[in-house]
């Protein structure tokens, strides 16, 4: 059982906001819209759709929370006893040293083709792992604070998406709820792959003062997320129409092509840059979660086992460079959070209850 974390390692509470919004903005911002076009004019219904099934799944994290105490190495203990716990406990490992890799190297790939077509993959990786190894090892309270800045810095990007409104043809959002259930909620699905990354409050809420009781402030972080992917969502919308949609790979970069300022004439060459402040927490989370799940699992320390995970990421990273490859491991990472965080979380709640419920009668 996890032993109580020492009050100078936690956090306050309202900073889970910030945990769970930046973990859940990501480089899926720059190209969600391509997910929604079965829903049409409507996807913005499917977004706020896939915005609730999420706020459902964090109301079972906190079920699973309160009923173990503990957290997700406990919880798989509990439900599944120490081996068989810790193969899954493994498992949930890989998933997020997996999601880490496809963030950074879906990063490169969009710096390598809007800004630097000729930057090689390993020149960019290596300052990001060393980066992100100088914030994990940090502790946790750098990465929370790392969360905090990637929210207010880039927050001003928000604005650059009036620019388009100017060119926007309004009549495209109607008629309004025209699309049948069936694809709706098909939308909605594909669409949650971008809030994938909360399930992750599984593994820090423990380092959070009061954790257990910190539920409303992830469910106003995903609120707030919600709210960003319904707006740029209606904004491209209004401002494509459905046969671009089909071809580009980017949208949201397309937006940024819009913006005129005095100073800048590609704006979008501000806007990926500054992503970086949002793509950073995104791995740092990952790598911090997946290093702590080893630590508890094999016993080493931390910073080896964060060694070891970085030297994975990294030199996945170099070796994964056509964009089939690229969109391959995308989809099949996509795939593999759909199942994670949509079936399997919600099956381990009732195998848990299920379990403490049969001890506690014994």
């Amino acid at each position: 059982m996890l032993k109580p974390i020492d009050k100078r390692f936690q956090v306050s509470p309202f900073l889970v906001f910030y945990i769970i919004a930046s973990v859940q903005i990501g480089i899926g911002v720059l190209g969600f819209q391509p997910f929604l076009l079965q829903a049409g004019h409507d996807g913005w219904i499917a977004v706020i759709i896939a915005g609730l099934i999420v706020h459902g799944i964090i109301w079972i994290l906190y079920k699973l929370i309160r009923n173990s105490r503990g957290d997700l190495i406990d919880i798989h203990h509990q439900a599944f006893g120490k081996w068989l716990g810790n193969v899954f406990n493994i498992g949930v490992m890989f998933y997020f040293i997996i999601t880490s890799i496809t963030v950074l190297r879906g990063y490169i790939e969009v710096v390598q083709v809007w800004i630097f077509p000729d930057l090689t993959t390993w020149s960019l990786a290596l300052p990001f792992i060393m980066l992100t190894y100088y914030v994990v090892m940090g502790g946790f309270r750098t990465v929370v604070g790392i969360s905090f800045f990637s929210m207010i810095l880039p927050a001003y990007l928000v604005l650059t998406f009036l620019f388009p409104l100017k060119f926007a043809r309004w009549e495209n959002l109607s008629p309004f709820f025209d699309v049948e259930i069936q694809p709706l909620f098909s939308a909605s699905l594909k669409m949650t792959l971008s809030y994938l990354g909360f399930s992750i409050l599984l593994v820090f809420h423990p380092y959070v003062k009061d954790g257990m009781h910190t539920q409303k402030w992830a469910h106003l972080g995903t609120l707030a997320t919600t709210l960003l992917y319904l707006f740029i969502e209606i904004v491209t919308i209004v401002y494509y129409s459905a046969d671009q949609l089909k071809i580009v790979t980017w949208p949201t970069l397309g937006l940024w092509k819009i913006a005129e300022l005095p100073f800048v004439e590609r704006f979008e060459f501000i806007g990926i840059s500054t992503w970086l402040l949002v793509i950073l927490p995104n791995i740092t989370i990952l790598l911090w979660a997946a290093s702590r799940i080893g630590k508890r699992v094999f016993g080493f320390k931390q910073k080896y086992f964060l060694i070891i995970i970085l030297v994975i990421v990294y030199i996945s990273c170099i070796y994964i460079e056509k964009r089939e490859n690229i969109s391959a491991l995308s989809n099949n990472v996509s795939t593999i959070g759909k199942y994670y965080n949509l079936i399997y979380l919600p099956l381990l709640f009732m195998i848990h209850a299920i379990v403490v419920k049969v001890r506690k009668s014994k």
